[in-house]
């Protein structure tokens, strides 16, 4: 089994901070708008949250490319073998 690459590995991490920086926008946007610490946190959540679930999604819709797909045979050749 082969280990993952560095971009495989960092991959989750950009999702998650593409998501923290969409929330802290939002965050920021709700803070000034209103003056209320409290609304703005809890905007920051849910945009966190339905950003970080949106391009979960996003990413799921994406075809593999060809050296995906031979990487996923390549693991379910393995898989059979024990």
């Amino acid at each position: 089994m082969t280990t993952p690459s560095r971009q495989d590995r960092l991959r989750p991490l950009e999702f998650v901070m593409l998501s923290a920086i969409i929330a802290v926008f939002i965050g920021l946007v709700v803070l000034m708008s209103t003056r209320q610490l409290m609304l703005a946190l809890i905007f920051f959540g849910i945009a966190f949250i339905v950003s970080l679930v949106g391009i979960a999604m996003f990413s799921l819709t994406i075809k593999p490319g060809d050296a995906e797909k031979t990487d996923l045979d390549e693991q379910d050749h393995e898989d059979r073998g024990h």
